[in-house]
């Protein structure tokens, strides 16, 4: 896809997100669009950032006018670099020196200064209001897992396991903390490869092939074993997308 291409293609979509209305993405919009697909940002991605941004714009009331795009460059970079650290599983430097990690963020063309600022914690939301989001996740996930009977008993028991612990959680604290939170990774561990258990392989392939679409721009400067972790990455974040399945771990 060229630039032009995929300029069309976020102006196809903002004109659905607007109902219809036409915003043509010319002049510095049209560079700044084409500066996210020299930058390797995917499609989706973009997309996402979009949503995220008129998400927002809803809730403030009824729109008075369309969406530009130079309004959702902030949230498409955001969640650009979500997806980055969700694919390449990002480590401080050093951590990984035979294509880890850091090598695929090194070989993707990440300055130094760019890893760090990636890695910098975030404010976050309290562990109490993480398990309440997540519940409310799963619960909705399951009515699109009625097609996959072990998905959703999975996503049954992981409901109910994290209902108890919401409710025990004002009593914990050190270890027991710890112990939640390290099953917390488990479990989504556990919900992720029940959800790739769930899908055909002729899904899994086609998943696959989206993944190395999304990959292509940064192919070229990876090395084999990382760029096959980052796919194998990509194919869980687009497995979880499929079932609409939260991040249930919590650092």
């Amino acid at each position: 896809m060229t630039p032009d291409e995929y300029c069309r293609e976020i102006e196809a979509y903002l004109c659905r997100k607007n109902d219809g209305h036409l915003i043509r993405i010319v002049g510095p919009s049209f560079e700044r669009v084409t500066g996210w697909a020299e930058r390797g940002v995917p499609l989706k991605v973009a997309f996402c950032g979009i949503d995220r941004y008129v998400e927002r714009y809803y809730a403030r009331g009824p729109r008075r006018r369309p969406v530009r795009i130079d309004f959702c460059e902030a949230d498409v970079l955001d969640v650009f670099d979500e997806w980055r650290r969700a694919v390449w599983m990002l480590q401080p430097a050093g951590a990984n020196d035979r294509g880890g990690p850091d090598s695929a963020a090194d070989a993707a063309g990440w300055a130094p200064e760019a890893r760090e600022s990636s890695l910098r914690a975030r404010p976050r939301t309290s562990l109490p209001a993480h398990l309440d989001r997540v519940i409310l996740k799963l619960t909705l996930a399951r009515a699109g897992a009625r097609t996959a009977p072990a998905l959703d008993a999975a996503l049954e028991r992981a409901v109910r396991e994290l209902d108890r612990a919401r409710a025990g959680l004002r009593s914990l604290k050190g270890e027991a903390r710890t112990r939640l939170q390290e099953r917390l990774q488990a479990l989504d561990g556990e919900l992720l490869a029940t959800a790739r258990a769930a899908c055909a392989t002729d899904q899994l392939a086609e998943l696959r092939a989206e993944a190395e679409g999304d990959l292509i721009a940064f192919r070229a400067r990876m090395p084999d074993a990382a760029y096959e972790r980052a796919v194998h990455a990509a194919v869980d974040r687009l497995v979880r997308d499929r079932f609409a399945l939260p991040t249930l771990a919590y650092d």
